[in-house]
């Protein structure tokens, strides 16, 4: 086998339509509430007056559903999705990104293998774990490969970093 290619997810996660929906349902009452209470319309929202309460509600609600959409823009183009392609044939590595619309909507780097010098496993438990795999060059760079967000297991990621080790014969580090 000469190319192993592995696919990024991007922002098309469940957690970002799950909480893109939330913000916006939430968002969308606040405004409303605030609204209503500018508009004095006899609608159960009874105790609440415009100043402070519903001022304050209808700059919260304007809030969340902007960052709702931002967070459907971002879900809607995919925004952190690609590839990385290791290819023998031809002795490139392609990292390869999709990013916000605009001209450097397409991130592609490629590297050469013979200037790869191990590949290295991140591992950082706690409250916000991280588990990450780098190429790191010769010149001692560091190259993410990993998508950014849900954690991969302890055995898939170790799993990966090996099978990308044997296949460029470079050798496996740890933190």
């Amino acid at each position: 086998m000469k190319i192993k290619k592995y696919t990024i997810k991007g922002s098309r996660r469940f957690s970002n339509y799950w909480w893109a929906s939330i913000i916006l349902i939430g968002g969308t009452g606040f405004f409303l509430v605030g609204i209503i209470s500018y508009l004095k319309l006899n609608l159960d929202t009874q105790g609440i007056y415009f100043i402070p309460q519903g001022a304050v509600m209808t700059f919260y609600g304007m809030t969340a559903i902007l960052i709702s959409m931002f967070l459907w823009y971002t879900i809607i183009f995919d925004v952190g999705s690609g590839y990385n392609e290791f290819n023998k044939g031809t002795g490139t590595i392609t990292i390869f990104r999709f990013g916000f619309p605009g001209k450097n909507r397409i991130l592609k780097l490629m590297y050469r293998m013979e200037d790869i010098a191990s590949i290295k496993i991140s591992i950082q438990d706690g409250l916000s774990p991280k588990r990450e795999i780098y190429l790191n060059m010769k010149d001692k760079r560091q190259i993410p490969l990993t998508k950014v967000g849900e954690p991969i297991s302890i055995s898939n990621i170790e799993k990966q970093a090996s099978d990308i080790a044997v296949f460029l014969g470079v050798n496996v580090e740890g933190n």
